[in-house]
Order: C-alpha cells, then structure tokens, then sequence
C-alpha cells in the first residue's frame, strides 16, 4: 500500500494538534507547541458521504471493505460500521458537530467513522510521512478498532472503569490500554488484509517499518520530550513509543484478536 479548519494548501495549528490526538495519539497541547511553525488555512467543504468517484472516496471504499472483511472472519456477529463519513470543514455527528479540527474520529452514539481527508496529503508533505498509503489506512483501522471495542463493550468497561478510578493518573491507564489495543487491532487487519483480499489489499515492502517509525515517534514520552517538556508517565494517554511499535507489531505477526488484551496488567 493502523475546533481550526483545513483548507487549499495549509493546515491550521489547532487542527493538526487534535489530527494528532485522535488519529495518533498525539496531545493536543504537546502537538500545538511542536507544529506552531506551521500556518493556519482557511474553510473547506461542508461533510459528504465518502463515494468512489474520487480518489479518497475509492481509497476509503476499497480498503473500508477489506477492514470490514476481515473483521466478519475474525468477530461474530460483527456488524460494520454504520458509515465512513467523508468530511473537510464539520459534518453533524450523533456525537455532536464534528469539527475539520477534531480529524479521523469514531462515534459510538451513531457507530460512524468520520474522516477529514484534508490533512493525509499534509501529512507527507508537511508532516514527513512518506509512507502515506499505509499512514491513511492505519487511520481507517485504528478508528474501526475503536468500533471492535464498541461492539465488544471495551468501551464501556473502560468508561466505568475511568469513573470509578481513585486518580487522573489511574484512569489514564484505561485510556492508554485502550488506544493501544486499537492499535493492535490495526495491526490485525494489516496481517489479514491480503488473504481477505486476494491479494488486492496488501502491505508493501517497508509499509510495516513505515509503520513502526511512526508509532515510535508518537509515543506519549517521545512527544513530551520533542516539546521540551518533563517525561510525565502519569500523564500519559496513549501510551509510550516502544508500547505502540509493540502492540502495532504484535498484532500484525499474530494477525488474532485474541493477541490484543492490553488490559491483562492493568
């Protein structure tokens, strides 16, 4: 070949902070200070439904199949999400007005993925990922990963979980476990993609390495050191650069499921 606005050939500040926290797991805070070289864009488009008649809409087509593919052979019972929603300025959302600032999103009030496709360009050009094929389908199957846990009830489980924690730092390490095991789920869908496929999904020499060089430098630790900033573990939401590249990779050589408890040490 997993509030600013995005428009022409710019990126807002703002927006690729909250891109990061979504999409990458990067915070907010941290990314504004790392990405303030940046300039801000002006509107775009009003949301749309993802159709193949363009490029990003057969992108999201094609490999959205093949994600859901593989997850009917790897959960019963398992039900798509409702839709992948295309969108560069806002969309409604059963979540609320969805913002081009928030990025990629899953809600789980309408079981829909929202995709602001502006930014996966910016990405290679601004942002240096050169693997961008594999950057853009990454998104889609963490944000379905994020659905897994919906359908499984993870979500809820760490909702309750978060509520009943006796400290920030406790609860943080729900939210860790959980964007983690999203990630692994990626990895899942990446080492079944093929098979599924026929061969018409496929990861490419180097996507993998790709991958793995990304997860590492948006780890909580990498980015807090980037900004300059104290290492703060207890603050950590997504986990570290060597627990993102692990639960990436594992899931990609185990390509099951069942390899993706990240919450087995909580």
């Amino acid at each position: 070949m997993g509030g600013g606005a995005v428009a022409g050939g710019g990126i807002g500040v703002a927006v690729l902070a909250l891109i990061g926290y979504f999409v990458f797991g990067i915070d907010p805070t941290t990314t504004t200070q790392i990405a303030s070289q940046f300039g801000a864009a002006g509107s775009a488009e009003e949301g749309r439904q993802g159709t193949p008649e363009d490029q990003a809409g057969l992108f999201v087509d094609i490999v959205g199949r093949n994600i859901n593919d593989v997850w009917a052979t790897k959960l019963e019972g398992y039900e798509p999400p409702a839709n992948i929603v295309i969108y560069t300025q806002g969309t409604q959302t059963g979540c609320g007005y969805g913002e081009s600032a928030m990025g990629p999103f899953y809600c789980p009030a309408d079981r829909q993925v929202y995709l602001d496709l502006a930014f996966w360009e910016q990405m290679e050009t601004q942002l240096g990922a050169s693997g961008a094929d594999f950057a853009r389908a990454y998104v889609l199957a963490h944000e379905v990963g994020h659905h897994i846990q919906t359908l499984t009830g993870a979500s809820d489980q760490v909702r309750r979980a978060q509520q009943a924690a006796g400290s920030e730092a406790e609860a943080n390490r729900y939210s860790v476990a959980l964007e983690l095991q999203a990630d692994c789920y990626a990895g899942v869908w990446a080492a079944n993609a093929a098979t599924v496929s026929n061969g018409e999904v496929a990861l490419e020499a180097g996507d993998l390495e790709e991958g793995l060089r990304t997860a590492s430098a948006i780890g909580d630790d990498a980015l807090q050191r980037r900004s300059g900033g104290q290492v703060s573990p207890e603050s950590f939401t997504h986990g570290t650069s060597e627990q993102r590249m692990q639960w990436l990779q594992r899931g990609y050589q185990s390509g099951d499921p069942a390899a993706c408890d990240t919450f087995a040490n909580l």
